[in-house]
């Protein structure tokens, strides 16, 4: 993995507004209408080209191909594992996971009028959305029917052709792609049992599916970023609703990280960036642990860089807690120096003074700057105006050329 050697570095964290041609691709997808896949396929392809350029044009170094060729960050690996059959929704199923969310429960008046709306409000005007249903991006439902093993291998290969073709002759330092973690769980708790002997083993089956798509990406000489889950156990881990004690959550974030580091066996760490959010929704946040609560976890997660949510004004202030925090001999952090939570573009001066704040505690060589989260998880959760998610990464490497100024 490079480093910000002779300057500050920059990449984001993955996701990015897809235009509309694959937005129309995506939607006909999802409500089950009749659409092109040879054309939508040339769409992702033509996209990926021109979002990769976008992104070395504003001052990107280390690009990705956007996630266009997926619906979502997540739900895309059910079209990569065997042992799922697709289930309707149960006429009582909690989609926003409020029965789980102590945030939801927290403040159920603000979210009840939040999911009526933010998914659709940047959709852009050419794709109407009126006939899609207002359900999250990850709502599809699959029942776990047998063993899991990833069937992908063809998936994975045209996903890194297209970024590899399309990165070609680009002046970037590296090249990034997403996948998602074994945490982010793909089934209903209660058919476990009846394909494994436990949870845990469903876990580790997960781990070895996915195993094989990693070590794909890192085959072709990409980095490697896992997505969510590790450390976020009320919704990756723990099994019931109750309020968990301290030791529970320390328990399911050791096996979390058991069972990526599982995932990742073998693959060399320089080539792993791990992505921790709290979550991009623009929502209170108030129930996000604290960096200083997991970040000893964070750091036995086996990757090279924590690409880690920094403007996020609940978490912005976390830059101190390395002042008490080693950062690890030949780690890297990539800190969020922008939000995709707000359509507010950041001055470059704030970005460089964040920066500034990280290399004052870590070190400009163990930095690289970066975003909090995607800017559209999935193909209809777009969190700000794509006109303005282009500023704010320009306005991400003016700032870091603003900070290298004074650093080099």
């Amino acid at each position: 993995m490079q480093r910000s050697t002779d300057r500050i570095l920059t990449t984001h964290v993955g996701s990015l507004a897809r235009p509309p041609d694959i937005l129309r691709g995506m939607k006909a997808r999802t409500i089950k209408a009749p659409y092109d896949q040879v054309k939508l396929a040339a769409d992702v392809e033509r996209g990926v080209a021109d979002v990769v350029r976008k992104q070395v044009d504003v001052g990107i170094d280390i690009p990705n191909d956007g996630e266009y060729g997926r619906h979502g960050f997540v739900s895309y690996i059910h079209e990569r594992l065997d042992g799922l059959t697709p289930r309707p929704l149960e006429p009582d199923e909690d989609i926003w996971g409020a029965r789980a969310d102590r945030e939801q429960q927290v403040f159920p008046e603000f979210f009840e009028q939040y999911h009526e709306h933010y998914r659709y409000l940047w959709m852009h005007p050419d794709v109407p959305i009126d006939d899609v249903p207002n359900l999250p991006g990850n709502y599809e439902r699959f029942r776990l029917s047998g063993p899991v093993s990833y069937t992908g291998h063809a998936a994975i290969q045209h996903d890194i052709a297209t970024l590899t073709k399309a990165v070609g002759g680009l002046p970037v330092a590296d090249t990034f792609m997403t996948a998602v973690s074994p945490l982010q769980r793909v089934k209903s708790d209660r058919e476990v049992l009846s394909v494994y002997p436990n949870e845990q083993a469903y876990l580790y089956a997960l781990a070895d599916a996915l195993h094989e798509e990693y070590q794909a990406i890192v085959d072709a000489g990409l980095i490697l970023q896992i997505d969510l889950g590790v450390l976020n156990p009320r919704r990756a881990v723990l099994q019931d609703t109750r309020d968990p004690t301290n030791d529970d959550l320390s328990n399911a974030m050791q096996l979390g990280v058991e069972v990526v580091n599982h995932a990742l066996r073998g693959i060399p760490e320089e080539q792993v960036r791990y992505h921790h959010c709290w979550g991009s929704m623009n929502s209170p946040h108030t129930q996000d642990a604290p960096l200083g609560a997991i970040v000893h976890h964070l750091l036995k997660i086996k990757a090279q860089a924590y690409v880690l949510e920094s403007a996020n004004p609940r978490h912005e202030h976390e830059w101190m807690v390395w002042q008490d925090v080693k950062l690890p001999d030949g780690k890297i952090l990539i800190p969020g120096f922008i939000s995709p939570q707000t359509n507010v573009v950041e001055h470059p001066e704030l970005v460089a003074w964040r920066i500034k704040n990280y290399v004052s505690v870590v070190g400009k060589e163990n930095l690289i700057a970066g975003v909090d989260c995607g800017f559209s998880q999935f193909w209809d959760s777009i969190r700000v105006h794509p006109s303005v998610q282009w500023a704010k990464l320009k306005a991400l490497a003016d700032g870091a050329a603003l900070a290298s100024q004074d650093l080099y």
